[in-house]
């Protein structure tokens, strides 16, 4: 069974920095593609981040140069520092993995976490 556990997040001020963790169990994390998504309150959820089992990495207009995702294979957790926070970075940030299986693909999420930015 696959998990996904994420903590990190807050509330912090305009400027100020956070660290998300996702913590996987179930699946290997550096075998597959990971993303790290934002949704506010009655918009749609957007992708910020995304790491390939490649190993590429990837970041949306709005977050790159602030935001940088990263993992650690052998605790098999991505993270997502963001700094220079902004207000409209306010969201509830999910991780999620895709997980190829007789060429279908299953999508699996954290369970989301909370980021106020104040200004």
């Amino acid at each position: 069974q696959v998990q996904l556990v994420q903590s990190g997040g807050g509330l912090v001020q305009a400027g100020g920095s956070l660290r998300l963790s996702c913590a996987a169990s179930g699946v290997t994390f550096s075998d597959n593609d990971i993303g790290w998504y934002r949704q506010a309150p009655g918009t749609q959820r957007d992708r910020v981040a995304f790491i390939s089992w490649k190993g590429n990495i990837n970041y949306a207009d709005s977050v790159k140069g602030r935001f940088t995702t990263s993992s650690d294979n052998d605790n098999n957790t991505v993270y997502l520092q963001m700094n220079s926070l902004k207000p409209e970075d306010t969201a509830v940030y999910y991780c999620k993995v895709a997980v190829v299986r007789s060429g279908l693909q299953y999508n699996y999420w954290g369970q989301g976490t909370q980021v106020t930015v104040s200004s």
